[in-house]
């Protein structure tokens, strides 16, 4: 597909979205598409983000460099379009599929004789890369069950930024300005950039052609509110172009307010909501029955929930204000699941009277409730035949009707765990790359 085509085929984007469908199989390795003059983006097939190449009279900006599986094509694309010298690799943030492509930049100016890019980023990059030092087979465990990849490895080597910003950064390069802004949203380590003489915007994962992923359960702190003022100050800038994380580029000053301004409304609302609620002093699970999007809201091309959940939104933004305490005491000094489950069987009259319990409400379609009583059944009897044929029949279902890629990985690795306690073949519900976004 030509760079023509792909730009046609971003601007339907607005019409409809399916990440894999629209968008992601039309892709072949990394293919750059020009926005004007000296600027272009490369978009890439799979699981990483955008990249951003400037040209100035000094040689090549960067901003991101991809991941480590995808930095050839990421590299080829550059230089099937220009052959200047990558002189600065910005950052957008640490995450895998933004920040690990560098080495093959460095590696390649070496070769020619000449210094390193300059690789610049947020401050908080360096505590990101320590911690994920520290929890590297955790961070391996959890994305290899979020995008299904068995075996997952994480990363042991981290190219450090050389320049770390605070707040605001001006970064002048061969005849170019550009402004670089911290902001607070699916990390603390965010950049978004505006190329003044372009009037075009790079979010990085400030905008990803999704529902905001600011709720991850599996994943640390994300700040809705923060997020949602980094987007304003965005659309302050009354931008023509908007490169975003993942997905096509957006063109036109009218549609990219209305996409800046409906991402942040949605951040707001559920922010606000969630708050309201928590002075109030309802109880965690009160407030997620009770938070409402206006109607639509989630219908919009750029604000499906294919990757992360408003539910899990509405968590996040109370674990920030309130802890993990959710207002049940009974959750403040739990017992162990075993033990529960143990009561809660016994209680039932065994493991098989509370499975046939759970496969009543799978039935009649209740499936939160069914969910926790095969799942007591389970934890009193981990090799009981038929609690974990209902538990993995229960959470296959519950796979299935959900939309967002996190809920699907974790419903799915529990129905293959109580497949595999019985001997039985695993499901394969979704392929994890099916949705392109970040960890």
């Amino acid at each position: 597909m030509t760079d023509n085509d792909l730009r046609a085929l971003g601007d339907a984007c607005w019409e409809r979205f399916d990440f894999g469908r629209d968008w992601n199989r039309h892709l072949h390795g990394s293919q750059l598409i020009p926005i004007d003059n000296g600027l272009a983006y490369i978009a890439s097939r799979g699981v990483v983000g955008n990249v951003t190449v400037v040209d100035t009279d000094d040689g090549l900006i960067v901003i991101d460099c991809g991941s480590r599986h995808t930095a050839g094509n990421i590299h080829k694309a550059i230089r099937d379009w220009s052959q200047k010298p990558i002189r600065t690799v910005i950052y957008t943030h640490g995450h895998l599929d933004h920040a690990f492509g560098t080495p093959l930049f460095d590696a390649e100016a070496e070769q020619a004789g000449l210094d390193k890019p300059e690789v610049i980023g947020q401050a908080n990059i360096r505590r990101r890369f320590q911690r994920y030092q520290d929890s590297a087979d955790w961070n391996a465990h959890i994305n290899g069950r979020q995008f299904k990849v068995a075996g997952f490895k994480w990363p042991d080597e981290y190219r450090y930024p050389d320049t770390f910003y605070e707040e605001e950064m001006v970064l002048e390069r061969g005849g170019r300005r550009l402004t670089l802004h911290h902001g607070m949203g699916e990390t603390d380590d965010h950049t978004w950039t505006w190329i003044e003489d372009a009037r075009t915007v790079v979010t990085g994962d400030f905008i990803i052609w999704a529902a905001p992923n600011a709720g991850n359960p599996q994943k640390v702190q994300r700040f809705a509110a923060e997020w949602a003022r980094a987007l304003r100050a965005m659309a302050a800038k009354k931008p023509a172009v908007l490169v975003p994380g993942h997905g096509p580029a957006v063109f036109g000053a009218e549609r990219v307010a209305t996409l800046l301004d409906d991402t942040a409304s949605f951040l707001e609302i559920i922010h606000q909501q969630t708050l309201e609620g928590m002075n109030q002093g309802k109880t965690l699970a009160d407030i997620v029955r009770e938070v409402r999007l206006p109607e639509g809201m989630l219908d919009k091309p750029y604000l499906h929930p294919t990757y992360d959940d408003p539910e899990f939104l509405v968590r996040n933004v109370w674990r920030l204000y309130g802890g993990w305490y959710d207002g049940n005491p009974a959750h403040l000094k739990p017992a162990h699941p075993d033990d529960l489950g143990r009561a809660v069987t016994d209680l039932a009259g065994g493991a098989d009277a509370l499975a046939e319990a759970a496969q009543k409400h799978f039935d009649a379609g209740e499936l939160r409730v069914a969910g926790h009583l095969c799942q007591f059944a389970v934890d009193a009897e981990p090799d009981h035949v038929l609690a974990n044929r209902v538990r993995a029949a229960v959470n296959v279902a519950r796979a299935k009707q959900e939309t967002s890629l996190m809920a699907k990985g974790i419903f799915t690795d529990a129905a293959n765990a109580s497949l595999q306690a019985i001997g039985e073949d695993e499901q394969s519900l979704y392929k994890g790359s099916r949705v392109g976004i970040g960890s």
